[in-house]
């Protein structure tokens, strides 16, 4: 299918190029061409012909979807359920008992209610560690969304031979919405030989190893005790973190993990609200900057955050910072949006959905400069996207060149009412509530 997308402003997220007005081609799901406007009228009119669909933009930004570094998205039944808990009696009272009764009907009907809130967010891609994979991955087939898996064994399920499988399975097709990553729930909740199995799973095909790490100082202590290290001294002993690896959360480390993060070529993902939510902690994003760490941002699961929104996520980022630091400086604007896009897409292994340029995944979000939280625009439409503008501005997403939600309707196959009735069933069921 042949679209093109004209009369908008584009901001591409190349290094160094500001936002333009101009247009955007696409063809078969990706971007064929970009062409900045050089200020002849003409140019701006959408009767070229030739395109399945030509879209107006009426003057409105595109760029690039936003990505979630880290979800679990089926979690949407615990919405509310549990809130106001120290994170420890959270997840072992109340989190495990309640997904211990899931179904795998129950995780697909759950990844669909979490899609539709990704693409009211901006967010096109995710990167999910839940259970029941296929169940994920069918749900988000189904809706055309992308969406990275993530493993998960750990003490209580899961093998590192389901690993592996998983990690063929799913990476055999590189056209395929659906990819996966190496990875384990914690630490804390997985023992040494698993650890040490995963590890030369990753050495077997020179993957990253993707894991919760230092979220709490709980767990952090304990891991001390037990082994005399630090969760991320611990892991890295054992070889997990050989061919790099992603870690979310990060919040609370020792001097000397800052450096294997360094060296090893490690991203951070912080999840800002979930983290003040649970009284986790602030993450020392400045820091992990500071040293040429790269960081994503994620929003957790919303049983912990409890929503799935990207803006307030960004905004949370920068804020934290700012009074964590005493600096008014610390983390701007244009770095935010750079996690929140291309470093979270390098985080998923979507190298081609980082950007907007010739050859890239048509991941699109179109967004609306005329609500008021956007006025006036200045030239400083990064900084409104960070400091002021919300869910309500997002007008279009579209996922692999086919728009999945526009003006406030959603084109997944499925109805939104269809989705709640069978969530609402589910919550009851398990819950009570």
């Amino acid at each position: 299918m042949k679209i093109r997308i004209y009369n908008a402003k584009i901001l591409t997220m190349e290094p160094d190029r500001p936002v333009f007005d101009g247009e955007i081609r696409i063809a078969d799901g990706r971007i064929s061409a970009v062409k900045p406007y050089g200020g002849k009228a003409e140019e701006t009119d959408g009767s070229t012909g030739g395109w399945d669909q030509e879209i107006d933009a009426g003057g409105n930004l595109v760029m690039p979807g936003f990505k979630d570094a880290h979800t679990h998205s089926a979690m949407t039944f615990l919405r509310s359920y549990a809130d106001d808990m120290k994170l420890q009696e959270w997840l072992y009272d109340k989190v495990f008992p309640a997904e211990g009764k899931l179904t795998e009907d129950d995780i697909y009907w759950l990844t669909r209610l979490a899609v539709l809130e990704y693409l009211t967010s901006g967010i096109t891609s995710s990167f999910d560690m839940y259970m029941k994979k296929h169940r994920t991955a069918e749900a988000s087939e189904e809706d055309g969304f992308r969406m990275v898996l993530c493993g998960d064994i750990n003490d209580f399920g899961g093998t590192v031979q389901d690993v592996e499988n998983d990690f063929l399975k799913y990476n055999k097709d590189k056209e395929s919405l659906i990819s996966y990553k190496i990875g384990f729930h914690a630490e804390y909740t997985t023992n040494r030989g698993l650890m040490e199995e995963l590890a030369a799973l990753a050495d077997r095909y020179g993957a990253p190893v993707c894991v919760h790490c230092s979220e709490t100082k709980k767990e952090v202590e304990e891991c001390r005790q037990r082994t005399g290290m630090t969760p991320v001294a611990y892991m890295d002993s054992l070889g997990l973190f050989r061919h790099g690896g992603v870690l979310f959360h990060g919040v609370h480390m020792d001097d000397a993990d800052f450096d294997i993060i360094k060296d090893r070529g490690i991203c951070v993902v912080t999840n800002p609200a979930s983290n003040l939510k649970l009284a986790s902690g602030i993450a020392p994003v400045k820091r992990y900057q500071d040293m040429g760490i790269p960081v994503a941002i994620g929003t957790d699961g919303p049983a912990s955050n409890n929503c799935l929104d990207m803006f307030r996520e960004m905004f949370l980022v920068t804020g934290l910072q700012k009074v964590f630091c005493d600096d008014p400086e610390a983390v701007p604007a244009m770095d935010v949006l750079r996690m929140a896009v291309v470093n979270g897409a390098h985080a998923m292994g979507l190298y081609d959905c980082d950007s907007i340029a010739s050859g890239k995944r048509a991941d699109l979000i179109m967004l609306d400069l005329s609500q008021p939280n956007m006025q006036p625009l200045h030239n400083n439409i990064e900084k409104n996207i960070v400091y002021s503008a919300s869910k309500q501005n997002v007008k279009m997403t579209m996922v692999n060149g086919k728009i999945l939600y526009r003006d406030g309707i959603f084109h997944i196959g499925e109805s939104k009412e269809r989705i709640y009735e069978k969530a609402g069933q589910i919550s009851r069921r398990i819950l009570g509530v």
